[in-house]
């Protein structure tokens, strides 16, 4: 693939703005600057820098992010500063399909919860991941106001009824780690669903943190607001 081409599937700009890059000298492979726009190299895991940014070629981006409060999950944010500001400017001018669009969020979380966030160019995974069939586990802690009962975790299980549909929402799992602790699984993503899964039973959520994914547990060493590629294996326990 020519250079040129792989800065631009990479997000670093059109194909203008690429080629001037590198004939400019600003682009690096092998620790060597190359100003021949239309050099050919194999594109898969080529490590190359551009004006100083070391950067791995990627034809699909996969990535973690830990999500830190007061953040939103929106390109165009109303109130809090958005989430996609977290990402380097590369990861969000990916084109898809000629148009500059970027990764995206998968799924979101409210401004005020934190933890693991996925995002990607993948429209497949997006979906795939979204899907109510597909019933991917997702894991939360949570911090309630009032002291845990057997009684509300068993309605939790049991299932609650939600203001917007008549069908009982169940907890796939539900355990109360502590007396204002609760680690509860979902498969399903309904609006606020967390917070009003715990109305419904009784008491109120005070914070909220998405700590799994599937098999994925949100890497320990990952600050909020720090984001990272995801692995082959890292997929893998997601998707099961």
């Amino acid at each position: 693939m020519r250079l040129d081409d792989i800065l631009y599937t990479q997000g670093f700009g059109t194909r203008r703005v690429c080629a001037g890059l590198i004939q400019q000298g600003h682009v690096r492979v092998a620790d060597a600057v190359v100003t021949d726009a239309g050099a050919d190299f194999q594109p898969e895991g080529l490590a190359f820098s551009v004006q100083g940014t070391d950067w791995t070629w990627h034809d699909k981006a996969y990535l973690v992010l830990h999500k830190p409060a007061g953040t939103e999950c929106s390109q165009k944010p109303s109130t809090w500063p958005s989430i996609y500001t977290l990402l380097p400017g590369p990861l969000r001018q990916r084109p898809q399909k000629g148009a500059v669009q970027g990764v995206q969020a998968v799924g979101r979380l409210d401004q005020d919860t934190t933890g693991l966030l996925l995002l990607t160019d993948d429209g497949t995974f997006i979906h795939r991941m979204n899907s109510p069939r597909k019933h991917v586990p997702k894991v939360y802690e949570v911090t309630v106001k009032h002291p845990l009962t057997d009684a509300q975790v068993q309605r939790l299980l049991a299932g609650v009824v939600l203001d917007d549909d008549p069908r009982p929402v169940k907890a796939a799992a539900c355990e109360a780690v502590g007396e204002h602790h609760l680690r509860l699984t979902l498969t399903e993503g309904k609006y606020h669903q967390v917070k009003r899964m715990l109305a419904a039973a009784g008491n109120r959520v005070e914070r909220l943190h998405r700590s799994q994914v599937g098999g994925f547990r949100l890497p320990g060493d990952l600050a909020p607001g720090q984001w990272r590629w995801l692995t082959p294996g890292d997929l893998a326990a997601i998707t099961g």
